[in-house]
């Protein structure tokens, strides 16, 4: 099967699909990404309202979970995102 196999078969909308697909298309091995959330909407040509809705739709139905970076001088930097792979339901 599919990597998105479970993805496609969700009830997740449209935008949540999308930068899932961006996400896993910029991961590592591990399913380990931290692209800005300006990059994200500026490459998907979607707004930066709506990239973090849809990472809130992945966090919640289990698919994505975010850490917060941070800057030696205390600041913040872009998020860490870690892909989740469901397995199909």
């Amino acid at each position: 099967m599919g990597i998105f196999t479970s993805l496609y078969a969700s009830e997740l909308p449209h935008r949540a699909r999308v930068v899932y697909m961006y996400l896993a298309d910029r991961a590592d091995k591990d399913g380990k990404c931290y692209p800005a959330i300006g990059t994200i909407a500026r490459e998907l040509r979607l707004s930066r309202s709506t990239i973090k809705r849809a990472i809130s739709d992945l966090e919640r139905s289990g698919y994505l979970r975010k850490e917060q970076r941070w800057r030696e001088n205390g600041g913040k930097s872009s998020n860490m995102f870690y892909l989740i792979q469901k397995d199909s339901e």
